[in-house]
């Protein structure tokens, strides 16, 4: 009977161990199940915080530039654009004059940058021993022609700055002479012949020989 009895104790222990140890079990369980759902619960709500943040950002830059281009698009008025315009047009109309105004001015530089060349030329002549007395004063003679035909062309120039012609300049080859006079309009049979009076009595010219260019 004794160890009937031992054997039903010893069944017990067994029973309360395996019981134990179940309860353990699923206590771990259901730890491990809450800590999972728990971190699963937290991903999700993460989740939606950020989407919901990003769909914030989209919508305010979406409005942003709505916003953006209706005022762009109020700000810009019809008399604006037409003044911007005008200010480009006159902006190339200043760049166009001050090209020909460069063309002038270079031009008569140019030119007198020859006849300083032409008169150093000849006073070279002049100053050296072994040239005769005879092609001195030809070279003088030269010197004395360029000077005049300068002061000339300066004198023609300023008369017709005076009759309305601002820019033109007036080259001299022999009897033939070119007068490059800048006019808005084609000229008129009066102010050719107005031009080619006074370079004709400036210059002592045949009015044939006088040829004007439009610029």
């Amino acid at each position: 009977m004794k160890k009937i009895s031992n054997v039903f104790k010893k069944s017990e222990i067994a029973i309360y161990a395996i019981a134990i140890m179940l309860v353990g079990a699923g206590y771990l369980n259901y730890t491990t199940m809450n800590k999972t759902t728990e971190t699963s619960s937290n991903q999700v709500q993460e989740e939606n915080i950020i989407e919901t943040k990003n769909s914030e950002i989209k919508e305010k830059t979406i409005a942003d530039i709505g916003d953006a281009e209706l005022v762009s698009s109020n700000d810009i008025k019809f008399e604006d654009v037409k003044e911007n315009n005008k200010e480009k047009n006159e902006e190339v109309t200043q760049v166009a004059n001050i090209e020909e105004n460069d063309y002038f001015a270079s031009s008569k530089l140019e030119r007198d940058k020859n006849y300083a060349s032409m008169i150093s030329n000849y006073s070279a002549i002049i100053e050296k021993d072994k040239v005769k007395e005879e092609e001195k004063k030809i070279a003088m003679q030269e010197i004395t022609n360029i000077n005049n035909t300068k002061n000339a062309i300066m004198i023609c120039e300023n008369v017709l700055t005076t009759k309305g012609f601002e820019n033109l300049v007036i080259f001299v080859n022999n009897k033939s002479i070119n007068v490059v006079v800048k006019t808005k309009d084609k000229l008129s049979k009066e102010k050719v012949a107005q031009i080619q009076n006074i370079v004709s009595r400036e210059l002592d010219a045949d009015i044939n020989n006088i040829h004007i260019t439009e610029k």
